[in-house]
């Protein structure tokens, strides 16, 4: 029997949520700037009118991809112990906004919420407020340790170094450009942690999580 060939073989039907899960490869990819309607359709193979029979513009994308975003969240359960429930939902943001860095500037922006983000949103209220918190404490509380999390991903994405095996080649090439004598405590604090064997900026996240978690009450 001949080999069935690629063009003989039948398509994948597209379908909405195939169109945003591809959006997602781009943007992963390439950054949110490389996401247009032609990337996109090159990316599911077909063309860029195809597209439109499932979204209506671009805008509608963007708020498809923040909502698929939210999913994977872990969400944090109300009554539970409130430090463990949130502590477990942000080292899951974190984690999923390291597998989409494009998606930190546009989590908070976007006006019309999908539903795994009213749910993420009422998950998180929902465990402040059944652990006591009043609902001015809860707007304070919600604030902080999401700008504590967003901000901490923000830094790991800016960040040139890519992991540990990195960390030396880069202190070093920056190092080379300070002057010890003018720098002083630079100088230290690069020599005597940074460039330590192991040192992870990532390490820092939960010394600093749980700072937030305790100055909360």
């Amino acid at each position: 029997m001949a080999p069935v060939s690629e063009t003989q073989r039948p398509r994948q039907r597209l379908t909405r949520e195939r169109v945003l899960l591809g959006a997602i490869a781009v943007a992963d990819a390439g950054g949110i700037e490389s996401l247009t309607i032609r990337s996109l359709a090159k990316e599911l193979g077909v063309k860029p009118m195809s597209v439109y029979h499932h979204v209506a513009n671009k805008g509608e994308i963007l708020d498809g991809i923040v909502d698929l975003v939210f999913s994977e969240i872990v969400l944090p359960s109300p009554g539970g112990e409130w430090r463990a429930e949130i502590r477990r939902r942000s080292v899951s943001a974190r984690e999923v906004l390291g597998r989409h860095p494009w998606a930190i500037h546009l989590l908070q922006s976007r006006t019309r919420p999908g539903p795994a983000t009213l749910r993420h949103h009422n998950a998180v209220i929902g465990t402040l407020r059944e652990a006591g918190f009043s609902v001015r404490k809860t707007a304070h509380a919600f604030a902080l340790i999401d700008s504590y999390v967003f901000g901490f991903a923000l830094s790991e994405a800016a960040l040139p170094i890519h992991g540990p095996e990195t960390v030396a080649e880069v202190a070093e090439q920056m190092m080379q450009q300070v002057s010890t004598t003018e720098y002083p405590y630079l100088t230290e604090f690069s020599i005597k942690h940074i460039l330590k064997p192991g040192y992870a900026f990532g390490a820092e996240f939960d010394h600093g999580l749980s700072l937030v978690l305790k100055a909360l009450g």
